[in-house]
């Protein structure tokens, strides 16, 4: 017997297979484009299609239990009087209290203060869960400006303008009605209980010169303590980092396509952006251009997920990565512990994307009061601080192996490419040979 829905003799198209077909009648049905969650899900070149040259004859290992591997990291020292000082080079990207609960929240600022490294507000303000238990908070000033004071931008540790996000870059956020609750209403200002799509671009500038003005003004309202970051969803990596520098800021923050969302156009997700690979090198030469590579901190993120891909990433020219799926999984969502909560929305764990729904039986990207209180802040804190710890446990072993006493000394020759695509991108050997394909190849 053959796999269901499967006939002897009848072949699937590749243009049009059960996927698209579902979509054009699902489009058809509803006159709407599809919105969900999660990041890109087409397979584009990523960090898998690199590979480590580890030390043997022309390269000596270090002996991990007695040499030292540090990972610390300074982000933000080019203007600020108060820099980030963390211990660890991975960071949590921006998730809002609106797309995640405010016990997630919570359990987010927990486990990267226990590891010491920093966690990022995301949309919609600052929750005092968050900054309660966040040791270093990153406060995002994004296109809506929802929930946003200059109070809290003092209170914060950095501030990081969002530009762009490499979800949807060019796009605005959405945070569908379900999720608008009282609280979440009230620190937005907004209705609850009704969609609100935020805008693409900031009001109150058209241009990098603008920029330049706004971050002169967060400078003197925070009194030049707070670090600036700049984030850009993936396009044009080399001219946004560039001119992301000139502006001012003291820190790029580089998102790739497959860099997660709550909520946007899956049109956005998968048809807009670069793969988080294709943009490091570009980024890390115009920062190498403009003399101030390692003085300007690049942070890369986008499909991040083990210690392997922080390495990679930092081989390529990167002072930190930020992660933001994998930190919620860590925290416990799409656990097979709630499949049966999974399977009553539709879905099942492992393929759960619809984190704008509001429905997450693990009761993190939720408002419904009764799931959040599912999840436990604590415990979930300390499951992705043992997953940060992990990850630096990977990284370390990786740069030991080829003779590195700090993770910012691995470098693009430690590194080979598995395919063509791959080694063009991130500029080095296709495995088995010298040659680097591109212009220069």
């Amino acid at each position: 017997m053959g796999r269901p829905g499967w006939h002897p003799g009848l072949r699937e198209s590749a243009l049009f297979d059960r996927n698209v077909i579902h979509e054009i009648q699902r489009a058809a049905r509803e006159g709407i484009y599809d919105i969900r969650g999660f990041g890109a899900k087409r397979e584009v070149p990523h960090f898998d299609d690199l590979l480590f040259l580890g030390a043997s004859m022309s390269r000596y290992p270090l002996e991990g239990y007695r040499e030292r591997c540090d990972t610390n990291v300074v982000l933000g020292a080019r203007h600020a009087k108060a820099p980030l000082r963390l211990d660890i080079p991975i960071t949590i990207a921006g998730m809002s209290f609106g797309a995640l609960s405010a016990p997630a929240k919570e359990a987010l600022g927990r486990g990267a203060s226990e590891v010491g490294t920093s966690t990022t507000t995301g949309d919609g303000g600052m929750t005092p869960e968050e900054r309660g238990h966040s040791k270093t908070l990153v406060y995002q000033l994004l296109p809506s400006r929802y929930g946003m004071n200059p109070d809290d931008l003092r209170r914060a540790d950095a501030i990081e303008i969002v530009v762009g996000q490499g979800a949807k870059p060019g796009g605005g956020g959405m945070l569908l009605g379900q999720k608008i609750s009282d609280r979440v209403a009230e620190m937005r200002d907004l209705p609850k209980g009704i969609d609100q799509r935020s805008a693409c671009r900031h009001p109150d500038w058209t241009g990098p010169d603008d920029l330049e003005i706004k971050i002169h003004e967060l400078r003197e309202i925070t009194d030049w303590e707070k670090p600036i970051f700049v984030k850009v969803g993936a396009t044009r990596p080399y001219f946004d980092t560039a001119l992301a520098v000139k502006s001012g800021a003291d820190v790029v923050v580089m998102d790739g396509m497959q860099g997660g969302t709550a909520a946007t156009q899956e049109v956005f997700i998968e048809h807009v952006g670069i793969p988080t690979l294709a943009a490091i090198r570009p980024a890390v030469d115009a920062l190498q251009d403009l003399g101030v590579h390692r003085e300007v901190q690049l942070v890369v993120s986008g499909g991040v997920r083990s210690g392997a891909d922080v390495a990679k990433a930092l081989a390529l020219g990167a002072d930190a990565v930020s992660i933001g799926v994998a930190a919620i999984v860590a925290l416990g969502d799409n656990s097979p512990e709630y499949e049966e909560g999974y399977e009553e929305i539709g879905s099942s764990a492992g393929f759960y994307d619809d984190w704008q729904e509001g429905r997450d039986p693990a009761g993190i990207s939720t408002q419904d009061d009764d799931l959040a209180a599912r999840f436990d802040a604590e415990l979930g804190g300390r499951r992705l601080a043992n997953y940060l710890r992990t990850m630096v446990l990977e990284a370390q072993t990786i740069a030991r192996a080829c003779g590195k006493s700090h993770l910012h000394n691995l470098e693009p020759e430690d590194l080979v490419a598995l395919t063509i695509e791959a080694a063009a991108m991130a500029r080095v050997p296709l495995a088995g040979t010298g040659w680097v394909p591109g212009p220069s190849g």
